[in-house]
Order: structure tokens, then sequence, then C-alpha cells
């Protein structure tokens, strides 16, 4: 994402490494927040894994990314952003899902166990968007 707007022309903008902005940290977040006041939040950031990791470890990416979202967007909300982009998966369908997926599919079926944790944080991050939206006229996209 950073890259496509790099090239169509867009320079003022931001990018941490999770080694220089952990989003996990609610502290780190607001201070970025504070001292960025970003107009325009691209939220793409996220523990993942293959089918092991997730397998392994949905404690951890359930935690993890249920911590980044709600971090990042609450700070955006707080801080003025003009608009949020959340990026999600499409894990966060049915297991059985008809080919293309349709949005209106979301939540009608079973999720796929071995990604399931990844997919209910990132539903959530999505339903946390819509009732900002609602509850606030915030601009989510």
């Amino acid at each position: 994402m950073f890259r496509i707007l790099q090239k169509m022309g867009y320079t003022q903008l931001l990018s941490r490494s999770k080694q220089e902005l952990d989003l996990v940290n609610g502290a780190a977040v607001e201070a970025f927040f504070q001292q960025n006041r970003t107009e325009y939040v691209f939220l793409a950031a996220a523990k993942v894994g293959g089918i092991i990791a997730n397998n392994d470890f949905p404690a951890e990416f359930i935690y993890q990314n249920l911590a980044i979202q709600n971090n990042v967007i609450d700070c955006a909300d707080r801080y003025g952003a003009k608009k949020l982009l959340f990026l999600g998966s499409g894990c966060i369908y049915p297991k059985f899902a008809e080919i293309p997926i349709q949005e209106s599919s979301l939540l009608t079926g079973t999720l796929e166990p071995t990604n399931e944790a990844y997919a209910i944080a990132k539903i959530a991050g999505l339903r946390t968007c819509q009732a900002h939206t609602k509850q606030y006229g915030w601009p989510t996209v």
C-alpha cells in the first residue's frame, strides 16, 4: 500500500516498522498519534502466520490483533483522522462461502478452525469501525 501511494505521487506518508512502533502498546500508539496527527490511516498491520502458527498460538493471534486494532482505531478517531481504511482478510468469511465471496456472506457460517482466532479478531475490527461510524459519525471506510 505504501509503495502504491508513493507511485501515485503522495509524499507526506508515515510508516513505522514493528521495531519502531509496537502497535500492541497502547501508550506508544497514543504518543505516535499525538505527535503526528495523521489525516488518513491505512490499517494494514496485523499479527499473521501460517496454518501451524495460527493453530498453535490462537491466544496470541486474537490478543495481538485485537490490541493493534483497538489502539489504532481509537487513537485515529480521538486524534482527528478524517478517514480510516481497515484491511480485512478473506479468512473472515465462512469456510465454505460461495466463490466469488460476497460481503453478505459474512457471519453466515463456520470459520476455518485453523485461523479462527485471527478471523474473529479481524471481524471485531470491522465491527469496531462500523460502531465508530454509527456512534460518532466517524467516516471510516
